[in-house]
């Protein structure tokens, strides 16, 4: 299980990106997600609170959409 987190701020296109801990690009501003097996489940969660989330193209790749 990796701990996941979301940028509080928007990028330039509107995202609010998912980052895995340890990753190069992670936010100061950034919400605690919680413990997942995959980017799939936080991009989940943090839709919750971001209708915009969308996985870190470096650190959860698979959940990278634009």
């Amino acid at each position: 299980m990796k701990k996941y987190y979301v940028n509080n701020r928007a990028q330039s296109n509107g995202d609010h990106e998912v980052h895995q801990e340890g990753c190069r690009y992670m936010p100061s501003d950034k919400k605690y997600l919680g413990e997942f097996s995959t980017c799939t489940g936080a991009v989940k969660e943090a839709k919750k609170t971001y209708s915009t989330a969308n996985g870190c193209k470096t650190c959860s790749e698979p959940c990278h959409t634009s």
